[in-house]
């Protein structure tokens, strides 16, 4: 007997968990496709305003229904110098009190329902035609399966309910608080989600096995072990990231040691907020049938469970967001140091830590395309300098941006391709296939300027001379390729969609003046103007001006989505 015991315990435990992680993720993917542009859209109006950060942090983590995602995402924020400590521990504040969300979704008792919502959400998403019905049957199903799995949870506990043993043990959770704390904090840290965590105690809760003095007292240890997550993820990173990832263990732990002291004040306020008695055990069929509910269980406990999690996160939010400078110069003080000086010759937005987290991904890849559109052309600028007055020492830093462009593509392509096998909406794939080629036709870019300047090089090395016509010639054409590139990355920056008649006047004019140019350096050889060996140098000059016109030409079609 025990023996079956163990087993369907075991067996419930791990297909239950299994289930209810499953469900959350499809969840997840299926409310991140729906508000994919909505999350950069909230990120976007992160300011230095602690109580907008807190909000901030409130929203993004119930769309993406993962604080540990979230945490992460903000120390790779911080690591990439997009965020402030400051404004970090703001926006941590808001993540905590966001992933309480679930802990309200799932308090709820409608597992009975786990398995429609599975059909009907299946039913969406394999033969709905419109994208958004899709989306929301991921949502639907992910619902069910995460209900479904609990409800295994819930009955794998069952023969439980009836060993003496058992209760003894579980009792111990309740009378020894400390002890609790620990086994929530371990329990979080092995399977890496606190929604999980507080699944299974929501299960061992409402199987009459845990009180609700031994469920606070894991609920706070769940608190302490979901921001190791954030730790782990800050080892390796800048000094203000891993500031940020001890002030989210730093405050979680400290609220969980002021609610120790105050826990008899803290589960008489959940109490009263929270209608019925939490440790009401079903014991007439009665009482069951009321409650929908088996003989045994307990029917008002998980309520109660999730507004201790929500309620606890809510003080401590309260207390912190007041002491957030405080707290950023404590962490200051633990860590001390100074950042080390930024290597250039280095990605600065992208963070492989957020894949599972597309429209932020997508975002930073477009953050770090930017930025290497702007490189690019500010070595385009150097090089048209270079051209018109050439010094030797301004060689090494064209090199240098060179090296740092063929970096960016090889790094954004790699993010791009690893992004590209998660689970994205049909328009994210588009915004990857068109990022690719946006970097693609940037790096050739960056490949031509270092064609020109190693022309003009060896122009100089040779004492070669164009004559005034031609060189006042490739002057103008230089000027109109980097006013066309300068253009498009403009556009770039403001993500403007109408540029394309614009840009195909830039094209034309760029075509035409190569061949009028090509044209009257070939009318200068045949009256003697012009020698052969400046010549060559001259018409290679040229092609490579006209090819950086093509590729900035391509750019902007990638841009207004016509690539």
């Amino acid at each position: 007997m025990s023996e079956f015991f163990s087993q369907q315990l075991v067996f419930g435990l791990m297909g239950g968990l299994g289930l209810f992680l499953f469900g959350m993720k499809i969840m997840s993917e299926g409310l991140q496709k729906i508000a994919g542009e909505r999350i950069r859209q909230i990120l976007s109006a992160l300011t230095n305003n602690r109580i907008v950060g807190t909000l901030v942090g409130l929203a993004v983590t119930a769309i993406i229904q993962s604080s540990s995602a979230t945490s992460v995402m903000i120390v790779g924020f911080v690591n990439a110098g997009l965020m402030t400590l400051v404004q970090s521990i703001g926006v941590i504040l808001g993540v905590n009190i966001g992933t309480t969300v679930t802990a309200q979704l799932i308090a709820f008792n409608i597992t009975q329902y786990a398995l429609p919502a599975i059909g009907v959400g299946a039913a969406l998403k394999l033969f709905s035609k419109r994208k958004q019905h899709v989306y929301f049957g991921e949502i639907i199903l992910g619902f069910g399966i995460l209900f479904f799995g609990l409800a295994i949870m819930k009955q794998a506990f069952d023969p439980l309910k009836a060993s003496d043993e058992f209760r003894q043990l579980f009792l111990l959770v309740g009378d020894y608080k400390l002890l609790g704390v620990l086994i929530g904090a371990l329990l979080t840290i092995v399977v890496q989600s606190s929604s999980a965590t507080i699944g299974l105690t929501l299960a061992l809760a409402s199987s009459g096995l845990l009180t609700f003095d031994g469920s606070v007292a894991l609920i706070l240890g769940e608190n302490i072990g979901t921001t190791v997550t954030a730790n782990i993820a800050a080892i390796g990173t800048s000094l203000a990231a891993r500031r940020t990832a001890f002030c989210h263990f730093l405050f979680n732990f400290i609220g969980v040691l002021y609610m120790l002291a105050l826990f008899k004040f803290f589960t008489s306020f959940v109490d009263f907020v929270t209608p019925g008695d939490p440790n009401l055990i079903v014991t007439t069929a009665a009482d069951a049938e009321v409650y929908g509910m088996e003989l045994g269980d307990a029917p008002n406990i998980a309520r109660h469970i999730a507004n201790t999690h929500t309620l606890f996160n809510l003080l401590n939010a309260l207390v912190f967001l007041p002491l957030v400078g405080i707290l950023a110069r404590f962490a200051s003080l633990v860590l001390p140091g100074r950042e080390q000086q930024v290597d250039e010759l280095k990605v600065k937005y992208i963070d492989s830590r957020v894949l599972n987290t597309p429209p932020i991904a997508l975002g930073q890849a477009r953050s770090e395309t930017r930025r290497m559109a702007h490189v690019t052309l500010e070595m385009l600028e150097k090089t048209i300098k270079l051209m018109q007055n050439y010094k030797l020492k301004r060689i090494a830093g064209l090199e240098k941006q060179e090296e740092l462009v063929d970096l960016l593509q090889r790094e954004i392509t790699d993010f791009l391709a690893a992004l590209s096998q998660k689970p994205v909406s049909p328009e994210t794939s588009v915004d990857i296939a068109t990022m690719m080629n946006m970097v693609n036709d940037l790096e050739r870019i960056g490949d031509h300027c270092e064609n020109l300047w190693q022309l003009t090089r060896r122009k100089m090395e040779n004492r070669v001379n164009f004559t005034e016509t031609g060189a006042s010639e490739l002057a103008e054409m230089a000027e109109k390729t980097l006013e066309f590139l300068r253009f498009v990355v403009t556009a770039m920056d403001a993500r403007d969609r109408t540029i394309g008649a614009r840009a195909g006047e830039y094209e034309d004019a760029i075509d035409e003046m190569e061949t009028r140019l090509r044209n009257n350096h070939i009318a200068r050889l045949n009256t003697g103007e012009c020698a052969v060996k400046p010549g060559l140098i001259y018409i290679d000059l040229l092609h490579n001006l006209e090819k950086i016109g093509d590729h900035s030409y391509k750019l902007s079609q990638s841009i207004i989505g016509a690539k």
